[in-house]
């Protein structure tokens, strides 16, 4: 009589030792994605409203980090301009997700900043130190440079992510997408002011 037995690269594992080992194998995986990240749509007023600071900023810097079994990226940015808030020059942003060793956590709905990005920033001050970034995707704009025109544009990465929209109770993917910078500019002053107005 024959006995069933399973090869996983190289030895030979009697199926015993599989179904005792499996699961400690499953909890090795080094990839983790979250896929049930639900975000609100938040118009520009909202960001504003729940923001501590907004800063156009670039990326100097990134670590990531295992934080109670959890793995969370802390991204250092200098800031070159703050339009609402006090900064300092430099700022840290903690947010869920992250790679350390061979192990990687995604968290769907979170900004990355990578070298060289260069970007508009809704803050808020996070319990754990630093800030993290109001609204996740919505309240982060990258500024890209056309290359045939030169010309400055923002593009808010909540434009490639579906959102929950309450008045049509759906998911819907939308976004400011390549608007001059002096637009977004004129626009954010606006929400800003009226933000300031309903303080008073």
């Amino acid at each position: 009589m024959l006995r069933e037995k399973i090869k996983i690269r190289g030895p030979i594992i009697p199926p015993l030792l599989v179904s005792l080992f499996l699961p400690i194998l499953i909890a090795l995986t080094p990839i983790a994605k979250v896929r049930a990240t639900t975000l609100q749509r938040l118009s520009l007023d909202q960001l504003v409203a729940g923001a501590d600071a907004v800063a156009r900023v670039n990326f100097s810097g990134s670590e990531s980090r295992w934080e109670n079994g959890t793995i969370w990226t802390v991204t250092t940015l200098r800031v070159m301009e703050t339009m609402k808030g006090n900064l300092p020059a430099e700022i840290s942003v903690r947010l869920p997700g992250g790679r350390v060793g061979h192990f990687t956590a995604t968290v769907e709905g979170t900004p990355r900043f990578q070298p060289g990005d260069d970007a508009i920033v809704f803050l808020k001050n996070s319990p754990a130190g630093g800030f993290t970034v109001a609204g996740w995707v919505q309240g982060t704009f990258r500024i890209f440079r056309e290359p045939r025109t030169g010309n400055q544009t923002v593009t808010q990465d909540s434009s490639a992510f579906a959102v929950f929209d309450p008045a049509t109770r759906s998911f819907r993917t939308e976004g400011i997408r390549h608007m001059p910078v002096e637009e977004f500019r004129g626009r954010l002053a606006s929400a800003l002011a009226r933000g300031e107005g309903q303080i008073r």
